[in-house]
């Protein structure tokens, strides 16, 4: 069973731990059921004969036995509580790090709405079904066979009631376990569902207001919130079913008790101590029979979580480590030697036959019509995906060689959507590199032409930055994001589409200012705008996933044609305009 096997592997560390929750249950559990015995004892031996000094003995006795059970009770629970708490805290994190060393491919796969889920609400499913295990399942069996015996020890003549009601119990909760495996399977993926279009909303917000979509939205998520609370729903149903039943099966077994047993002590062969003890010990076994069925009825829903979390930790990230890490020389060569990239399952290669080279001091630039696999050629450099076919290689060596921090000190990415985390200018711009002082960081800014709009804000480089950076416009945002990777100092700049937010004069003025911080390093620079790419050393066009020219801009615009149509049409945009 996949939840038994995550739970043992996650669990090893804290054996010593585990081990105390089981003695100090198995303490408080055997105080437990040492009292009915006595508050027997007392009845029988004490009040029946009016001996009030065996009262006051047996009496701090029992005081005694309750300090013992109260004590190792709340230690047990608190050894149990850590244990849980640090289950869930270790598969959180190496699901995390499962996640964020997975390929761009790997992950839409997946899906990030079913991945949020299943690092949070699936892992708490999880820990909470260990916790309960070790406050109560322990318990339960040491408390229902020791029950057993107890009220066996009292009198055997009822022990019919025993063999009668708790297989009843066990029939309702089979059947209860049977009906919730599925539902609770339902729920998660719901849950999945309702992340979905909620993520994609809030993301969207923009052009959902655009074009006046709110009451379109609003319907996709009642349907799914509708969805959702239909089984949870019937899954309460069943919860609402399973009380009243215990319960009542709680309830008819006190009366058969009270019924049987004060017969046999009207025969005289059963004394009242005895009986109340009886009836004790078997309400002691039917509540842990019930603390195991509310177990049980968590158990269904934690086996479909841990299926989920599980499915992802199995996953061979792409991102992942190299087995043997090597030292490298940093030159700064790119090479693609027949290159091929396609999605899982797709039926044509997004990428094919792909082979260039790029060398420090040199502008690399990749220019195509959309679709042409601009963007999904530059991530192969820094790993963001895995080739399908052929290598791609940094310093000579192919990047799956490389561990990430070393493709990191050489390779920096400008990407198409420029991204900003929640905090300061400062943090966002010591992303790549942490010791970067503020001098630093100011001509950085200076260079990627955003200094002046950070001296404007009062607090300078400490400006606060929202998630995302949606407080800031997406051109301050594409200033920001290239200021980051040239504090970065990489051997390697890759620039993907990474001006198109800039107007004209700004571009021109960006352009300049780079060229002497990339005179010595490698860059590669996906565009859309002709001026941008027309001094590049060489320039490589991509046509449907194929490179069907390379050169320099007057080379290709004297024999290439598809170089020449993309001119065309640019002249001819700015023409009409």
């Amino acid at each position: 069973m996949t939840l038994l096997r995550v739970l043992l592997r996650y669990s090893r560390r804290y054996w010593a731990w585990i081990v105390a929750v089981f003695a100090l249950q198995l303490i408080s559990t055997m105080a437990a059921l040492y009292l009915p015995s006595l508050n027997a004892e007392i009845i029988d031996d004490g009040v029946s004969t009016g001996d009030t000094a065996l009262i006051w003995g047996l009496g701090g006795r029992m005081l005694l036995v309750c300090l013992v059970q109260v004590v190792t009770a709340v230690a047990a629970i608190w050894f149990g509580a850590r244990t849980a708490m640090a289950i869930g805290r270790d598969l959180r994190r190496d699901l995390f790090d499962t996640v964020t060393a997975m390929s761009e491919q790997q992950v839409r796969l997946f899906g990030s709405p079913t991945l949020i889920t299943r690092g949070t609400n699936d892992i708490q499913q999880v820990q909470m079904l260990a916790l309960m295990t070790l406050n109560f399942m322990v318990s339960t069996p040491i408390m229902c066979i020791g029950g057993i015996v107890m009220a066996l020890r009292e009198d055997v003549g009822l022990s019919w009631l025993v063999w009668t009601s708790v297989p009843l119990l066990l029939v309702i909760v089979g059947f209860l376990v049977a009906r919730l495996m599925p539902l609770f399977r339902t729920v998660q993926e719901r849950i999945d569902g309702i992340n979905g279009v909620l993520r994609e909303q809030i993301i969207g917000i923009r052009v959902v207001r655009a074009f006046v979509r709110e009451p379109h939205e609003t319907r996709r998520f009642a349907e799914a919130n509708r969805r959702l609370t239909d089984v949870s729903i019937r899954v309460g149903q069943l919860f609402v079913l399973m009380f009243p039943v215990i319960g009542m099966v709680l309830h008819l077994a006190t009366a058969a008790v009270l019924w049987f047993g004060g017969q046999r002590v009207d025969a005289g062969v059963m004394q009242v101590g005895s009986l109340t003890a009886f009836l004790q010990y078997l309400l002691q076994i039917l509540m842990a029979v019930m603390m195991g069925t509310f177990m049980a009825m968590m158990v269904p829903r934690a086996i479909v979580c841990a299926e989920r979390v599980d499915e992802v930790l199995r996953v061979d990230p792409e991102q992942a480590e190299p087995e043997t890490v090597r030292e490298v020389p940093r030159t700064g060569v790119v090479e693609f030697r027949d290159v091929e990239f396609r999605y899982p399952g797709a039926e044509r290669p997004v990428l094919s036959g792909i082979s260039f080279r790029a060398v420090p001091g040199q502008t690399t630039a990749i220019v195509g019509s959309t679709g042409s696999g601009k963007t999904t050629l530059l991530g192969l450099i820094p790993r963001l995906m895995q080739a399908s076919g052929g290598e791609v290689l940094v310093d000579g060596v192919p990047v799956a060689d490389l561990a990430r921090a070393q493709l990191a000190e050489r390779v920096s990415l400008v990407t198409q959507r420029p991204y900003l985390f929640s905090g300061t200018i400062a943090s966002n711009l010591r992303f790549g590199r942490e010791d970067a002082t503020d001098d630093e960081l100011w001509h950085a800014l200076t260079v990627a032409q955003a200094a002046d709009f950070v001296r404007e804000q009062p607090e300078g480089l400490e400006r606060r930055v929202s998630q995302g950076g949606t407080n800031v416009s997406g051109g301050q945002r594409q200033r920001l994001c290239i200021a980051r990777t040239l504090v970065a100092r990489p051997d390697i700049y890759l620039f993907d589409d990474s001006f198109s937010a800039l107007d004209v004069a700004t571009d021109a003025r960006l352009r300049k200012a780079l060229a002497p911080e990339l005179a010595d390093a490698t860059a590669i620079i996906v565009a859309q705008r002709i001026s941008t790419v027309m001094g590049a050393d060489q320039i490589i066009v991509l046509d449907d996933g194929h490179i069907v020219g390379q050169g320099t801009h007057d080379e290709l615009l004297a024999a290439n044609e598809t170089y020449q149509q993309i001119v065309a049409s640019q002249i001819s945009a700015q023409e009409e305009a």
